[in-house]
This record gives C-alpha cells, structure tokens and sequence, in this order.
C-alpha cells in the first residue's frame, strides 16, 4: 500500500496550516488538538457492513473530499503520514483496548496508535479513540498525571506494558494496554479485517461518534447524543429514529452522511438493537 499522501496541502489547510510547519513538539500539540476537531471518529462504514479500505488514497478521499471520519485505523494511519511528510520520527503501535473490559481481560490488539519522538522524547499520538481520544501528545516515560486541553491523563509501566488512563469525574479509567512492537502493514490489515468483518467486532452494525472541540466532546452512541464540558454537568439527549440520527449526524458532527441504500434501515435496526454505547 502507498505511503504517500496525495494531498498534503488540503490536509494541513484543514488543520490550519498554509504551509508545512516544522516538526517541534508544538507543532504536534497544535496538529492533534486540531485533527481531534476536524475529522470525526465515526463507524458508518461498520454499521453499514462495507469494508474499510486502508490504503492512504481511501482515507484521504474518504476524510478530505468525502467529508467524512473513520475509526483508528483511517484516523490515525492519515495523521503517521502526515507527520511522516512533515520530518517527525513517529511509527505506529497497537493497543488493547480496556475500557469496559474485566480486569484480567486479554483483548486482541485493535487499536491503532502513534509512537512520536520529538527532541529525544518519546511520546504517544492518538487521534482515533473515539470519545475520550487525548486531545494532546502524551509523554511516554513518566507516570505523572498530564495535562492536555481536555481531561488529565497518565500512563503507568509495568515491564514492557504500559497502560493510557484518564480522569473522568474523579475516576481514573483504564482505556488501552500497549507495548512499543513495531505495527507493519499486515499487522494493521489484519488488526483492520477484525475489526470490520469479525461478528464479535464491537463495531459491527453499530454506530459511534465523537468530536472535540475547545472544552467539550460530544458523542453519538446508545441511542442518543451526549455533550461533556469541561467542569459542567453532561447533557444528554435521545434521538427517536433514522432522521433524527442523520441530522445530528450533520449538523452535530459535522459529517457528510453517504448515500446508501440501506442506511435509514441500518441506523433502525442500530436504534432497535438498543445501540451500543459510545466511548
């Protein structure tokens, strides 16, 4: 598969950038922050059972010309290549992913995410975990609670184990287990096919969605939209059918919703399902 992006001046234009910024810690704060802002996650293609291609020409089209999101495999294969572009020594890892997981639970690795070391630190990047995705880079060997533009997060050690937490009401939440193994491309293929085909998939015919924006995330799961700000109650609302879903779909998300013969049907039967819930 290419590992050339096509077109990186629309990319950064949508990420605020006439010209390639140089590759600085701040510029990856900045990029992230926006990239979480721009470019929804989004499983319309899984809840619609189509494939998801990963070859970067898809993506692109799919998020710059289509007006579209993805999940972590899209998101965050399109941003390694841009920082790849830009001169950042990054490289993609997998995670498990925990949240809502037993303790001794042993998920397979379906999260993609990005290794980035700027000026001799390490960090991780992700723009692709729906709605509690860090919305800054996040240093890799500190176990200290860090701050990022939305909720403080820390990563803990154990071996060569690392685990991301977040702080949600005073809780801290397991999200994801990683090590730093190396991601080829089969490996993101096949962590990709599971996770699009797989009947056991979490994502298969069902609908997620988040955005950030400053001070606020906003989800679409469980039948309903849920807006968090910072320091605020949540606010939360059900959506009653399909038109109602697209519209939030739209005007909530920013999203242009494909045509496709089957999706009032799909997002019916999602809503009759009792829709799984969002991160």
């Amino acid at each position: 598969m290419s590992t050339t992006l096509t077109d990186v001046a629309l990319y950064l234009r949508r990420l605020g950038h006439d010209q390639p910024p140089a590759p600085t810690l701040a510029t990856l704060r900045a990029l992230q922050a926006r990239h979480t802002a721009a470019f929804p996650f989004e499983t319309l293609s899984t809840l619609l059972r189509l494939p998801v291609p990963l070859d970067l020409p898809s993506i692109e089209r799919k998020l710059l010309h289509d007006d579209r999101g993805g999940y972590c495999y899209e998101l965050n294969r399109l941003f390694l290549a841009l920082l790849h572009t830009l001169g950042f020594d990054a490289r993609a890892i997998a995670a498990r992913v925990l949240m809502g997981e037993a303790e001794d639970a042993v998920p397979a690795r379906t999260h993609l995410l990005v290794l980035a070391t700027v000026d001799g630190e390490r960090h991780i990047v992700d723009v692709g975990f729906g709605g509690m995705v860090p919305t800054a880079p996040l240093r890799l060997d500190t176990e200290a609670v860090q701050s990022t533009p939305h909720e403080p997060y820390r990563i803990t050690r154990h071996g060569d184990q690392y685990t991301l937490q977040a702080q949600v009401a005073g809780q801290w939440r397991r999200l994801y287990a990683f090590d730093l193994q190396p991601q080829a491309e089969i490996d993101q293929v096949v962590g990709n096919w599971y996770v699009s085909t797989h009947p056991d998939s979490p994502f298969m015919g069902q609908l997620r969605v988040a955005r950030t924006g400053p001070g606020w995330r906003r989800t679409l799961g469980s039948g309903g939209v849920a807006l968090h700000r910072i320091g605020l109650a949540s606010e939360r609302w059900p959506l009653a059918d399909a038109d109602a879903v697209i519209a939030e779909l739209q005007q909530g998300f920013g999203i242009r919703v494909p045509a496709h013969p089957g999706l009032h049907a799909a997002i019916e039967a999602w809503l009759g399902s009792g829709a799984s819930s969002s991160t």
